[in-house]
């Protein structure tokens, strides 16, 4: 039997590996607004980070503790912020900006990313965000790419 996880070990283990993580609030869960329910998001009980998790949002809310160690803190006001207090968190450890795609083009538009990592599935939803949207031209160095069965992962340098 084909084991994807197994195929896809050192991309996992590789995010894993961060200390602390950005994302945005849609990457987080499905409430907009203000919260109005008790929504967790969408990694579970025990979700994969095992560390603190920022969530970029426009709606205060108390850190959210979470089985494994990842406690998500809410930030307002604004990437820079964020990017800072991973920072503080993070010293030496690395940073990695989940996503979404929204999420993403704000970071690289703002000249905030060193190294960009696309995981690139060939499966169309019919909408959503588009990355790249807004993002004024980069220069990308390509560092590596490995092809699985269903996902090609391609890792990039952003030149500055």
């Amino acid at each position: 039997m084909f084991d994807q996880a197994e195929e896809n070990r050192a991309e996992v283990e590789q995010l894993g590996k961060a200390r602390v993580h950005i994302m945005g609030r849609n990457m987080f869960g499905p409430v907009r607004g203000a919260w109005d329910r008790d929504w967790k998001g969408w990694w579970g009980d025990d979700p994969p980070f095992h560390g603190p998790v920022f969530v970029l949002t426009h709606h205060p809310r108390d850190p959210q503790p979470m089985a494994g160690g990842t406690t998500y803190h809410f930030v307002t006001d604004g990437i820079e912020a964020a990017l800072n207090r991973a920072r503080e968190v993070a010293g030496d450890g690395e940073i990695v900006i989940q996503g979404g795609a929204d999420t993403i083009n704000q970071y690289l538009a703002a000249g905030l990313v060193d190294e960009l990592r696309l995981h690139v599935v060939p499966y169309t939803l019919g909408s959503g965000a588009r990355l790249f949207d807004g993002v004024p031209p980069l220069d990308l160095e390509q560092v590596h790419a490995r092809t699985a069965s269903t996902v090609i992962h391609v890792t990039y340098r952003v030149l500055r």
